[in-house]
């Protein structure tokens, strides 16, 4: 009986204990901010239960029971949060708000936890670490063989420049000096500059590659000018393009020749190049002019050489025996020589608005190859052959038939162009005469006459209905 009596008293001992502890854990899991009513003690949460352990131990830290135990205080009791899963959509979940520090996601590539590195001294100076980064430069010269190609390039153009100038500005005074004698004996003015007082007579420079001489005071011409045409010996980049396509330094003469001293006619010789080039450039040439087939043979010109004649007695009288000679002498040093009556200069593009020809003029032209400085004396009788062709010209006259054969072509010449621009004309001749009705009509309102005004608008009827009317043609019938 005594076993059975201490079985059920355990049991209701038990039973007790299970209950009063599954009430306490019922009212912690309905209050959701029972963990919050601790006190904070020591910078930390605390249960009540250990803080009145703290106090015990504060107390009598260090006592010991009589069996010499030391006591401990008694940890803080857990809280289990257990959800039923009927009411997990009623209740509100209880999450902590900072269990994000504990998600490894939200760290990645962070060790804050395993960190063993020493804690910093606020006191002490950090130590900072200076990585080692190489130099922006490196100490090769190899590197800079770009930099290196652009400065020699620079100073290569450079020093050609001034080398190239230096020579052109030497090979025309050069030229100048070993002409200065024969161009004082045939010119009173050489070296004009245009101004009142020519103080420095001799050349002008227009540019690095390109020197004029002007010369006046002689008969039958009403000036001359020279053009010393230099290689651009300055430029680096034409002189690299001349071994492609090789130039030469030229003298260029130009004579103004005085109006009526020559006959009318256009003649050119020089070499093949150069003529078919001027004979598609310069419009006298191309109107007044044909190519001679076979010079050599009808004119004894060198071969190589050609002619553009338009009178071909004209074209005999000059290229005489003495012309020949030099033609034959100084083939590599003669360009072209031309002579023309109706000199306009190159061909211009045909515009609406002209209705009178160009200005034309005579003229000698030449051109000559300059040689190296050595060889300048031996193109010295070139100019000789200049004033031999300007006297020559003076002198000699065609016959009737060629005199009557040039007054036909330059006739032929002006009607075309009158027949090319009469749509011009027309047009301007129109033009004029609304121009002369209205300054009319002006006047006649002006006048505020009334009857002034009327005879005038009569006027302009009668005239519009004669404009309007249909033209006929009235026919004379005899009878028989």
């Amino acid at each position: 009986m005594r076993p059975v009596f201490a079985f059920l008293l355990l049991a209701l001992l038990c039973f007790a204990s299970t209950k009063s502890e599954s009430d306490s854990d019922f009212e912690e899991d309905n209050n959701d901010f029972a963990e919050f009513d601790d006190e904070f003690v020591g910078g930390s949460y605390y249960t009540e239960p250990a803080a009145k352990n703290a106090e015990a131990s504060a107390g009598g830290l260090g006592s010991n029971d009589g069996d010499g135990k030391e006591e401990r205080p008694e940890q803080p009791r857990k809280v289990a949060q257990s959800v039923d899963s009927d009411e997990e959509d009623g209740l509100v979940e209880d999450d902590d708000e900072f269990e994000h520090f504990q998600d490894e996601e939200e760290f990645e590539g962070y060790d804050g936890g395993d960190s063993k590195d020493p804690p910093i001294d606020q006191k002490t100076e950090p130590k900072l670490n200076i990585p080692n980064i190489p130099l922006h430069f490196r100490t090769h010269w190899d590197s800079y063989w770009m930099e290196m190609l652009m400065v020699a390039g620079l100073l290569a153009y450079f020093a050609n420049f001034f080398a190239g100038k230096a020579k052109n500005a030497k090979l025309a005074q050069l030229w100048f000096s070993t002409h200065r004698a024969l161009l004082d004996e045939n010119f009173a003015l050489v070296g004009d500059d245009g101004k009142a007082e020519n103080e420095n007579p001799g050349l002008i420079k227009e540019s690095e590659s390109l020197y004029t001489l002007w010369c006046s005071g002689r008969t039958c011409c009403e000036g001359m000018l020279v053009e010393l045409k230099m290689i651009k010996r300055q430029d680096l980049v034409s002189l690299v393009a001349g071994l492609m396509r090789p130039q030469l330094d030229q003298a260029h003469i130009k004579i103004e020749l005085t109006r009526g001293v020559m006959d009318a006619f256009v003649f050119a010789v020089g070499s093949k190049k150069t003529i078919t080039k001027v004979f598609k450039e310069y419009t006298d040439l191309s109107k007044f002019c044909s190519l001679v087939g076979k010079p050599e043979d009808r004119y004894n010109v060198p071969n190589g050489f050609g002619v553009l004649s338009e009178i071909p007695e004209a074209t005999s009288a000059i290229l005489e025996s003495r012309v020949i000679t030099a033609l034959n002498k100084y083939q590599s040093y003669i360009d072209y020589l031309h002579i023309s009556d109706q000199f306009s200069g190159p061909i211009q593009q045909e515009e609406s608005g002209t209705l009178k020809q160009p200005e034309t003029k005579a003229v000698l032209l030449a051109g000559f190859n300059l040689p190296k400085h050595a060889e300048m004396e031996t193109i010295k009788p070139l100019l000789l052959l200049i004033f031999y062709l300007m006297e020559r010209l003076k002198t000699y006259r065609m016959s009737k038939e060629g005199k009557a054969k040039s007054d036909k072509n330059r006739q032929r010449v002006e009607e075309e162009f009158l027949k090319s621009t009469h749509a011009a004309r027309a047009e301007a001749a129109a033009q004029r005469r609304e121009d002369k009705r209205k300054q009319e009509k002006e006047r006649i309102l002006a006048d505020e006459d009334p009857e002034k005004q009327r005879r005038w608008e009569l006027k302009e009827q009668k005239r519009q209905a004669k404009r309007n009317a249909p033209k006929m043609k009235r026919l004379a019938v005899k009878s028989l």
